[in-house]
């Protein structure tokens, strides 16, 4: 039996592709009359002959197909990323080039996961990301315009300095600047903190092969994280303390019961005696009836 020719669907498909650029198996079957099964099929053999290209981020279950040299308009896919993947894409768009040390845990995570808008690149032995519409080379400009924005307003700050009379509030001024200073070092006291917690689960979880899909919330006091064990999505939220209690495994259950997730609680203490005692006495729990 003679195999049929599918060339015609391919080009066909590549023509729907070339006209409304990035798109999802489902538009290609509208667009084609093709089933999505057979849509997604062709796409794949289209794929691995290497005439289209596939996103890393998915709408739903799906990945997005497009031709080499469309990749600035899967721009307008970015609406379907996490929430703190959006948070990454909008700072490192409005900004082009971000040091990967200097932002917070949550971004460069979100950085890592948003692969086709944020690019990875080495500067001094530094990481970089830079904006995936934007080259490399464009990093030297920026820092040349901050430099000189910055030394602008040093110049407009002197000039004003010495246009201006001398107030006479010098004391209430120091005092300020040196609360001021106080505020500062409190603030990067305590970021260094949180990241120094966020790296301890994040080892934690890299030993034990977990991937963490998404960061639900991060604070001081607790780190919320969306993980995969073994292809199942699990909650796991991990206090920044030594004791947790009662009210601590209500709050995990209580997110766990949102998402409609099992969930996991890490602490960098044991739980005391009584909660260990408490946990094993609701495991053989049966039922609790009043009597009437």
């Amino acid at each position: 039996m003679p195999t049929q020719d599918t060339s015609p669907i391919k080009e066909k498909i590549l023509l729907v592709l070339q006209r409304r650029g990035p798109s999802l198996p489902v538009h290609i079957a509208g667009e084609t009359g093709l089933s999505i099964l057979f849509a997604s099929a062709f796409l794949s053999e289209l794929l691995s002959e290497k005439k289209i290209k596939i996103s890393n981020m998915r709408v739903g279950s799906s990945p997005i197909y497009f031709i080499q040299g469309q990749e600035p308009m899967l721009e307008k896919f970015s609406q379907y990323l996490k929430s703190r993947e959006k948070d990454a894409f909008v700072f490192l768009k409005q900004k082009k080039f971000l040091k990967d040390k200097e932002q917070e845990p949550a971004i460069r995570i979100a950085l890592r996961a948003i692969k086709d808008f944020a690019i990875a690149f080495k500067k001094e032995e530094e990481i970089f990301w830079r904006y995936f519409t934007i080259p490399e080379k464009e990093l030297k400009s920026s820092v040349k315009k901050e430099v000189l924005s910055t030394t602008s307003k040093k110049i407009s700050k002197q000039d004003k300095q010495i246009s201006t009379e001398p107030e006479l509030n010098i004391f209430d001024d120091k005092a300020e600047k040196k609360t001021k200073k106080i505020s500062v070092k409190k603030k990067e006291a305590r970021k260094r903190k949180n990241d120094k917690f966020f790296n301890k689960i994040k080892e934690f979880l890299s030993k034990k092969s977990i991937e963490i899909l998404d960061i639900e919330s991060f604070s001081k006091n607790d780190l919320i994280l969306k993980i995969k064990i073994k292809e199942e999505e699990k909650l796991l939220v991990a206090y920044n303390k030594k004791r947790i209690n009662e009210n601590d495994i209500i709050k995990a259950n209580k997110k766990a019961l949102e998402l409609n997730l099992s969930y996991i609680i890490l602490s960098l203490g044991k739980p005391l005696k009584k909660l260990n005692s408490l946990i094993e006495a609701i495991n053989n729990l049966s039922d609790i009836e009043k009597i009437e």
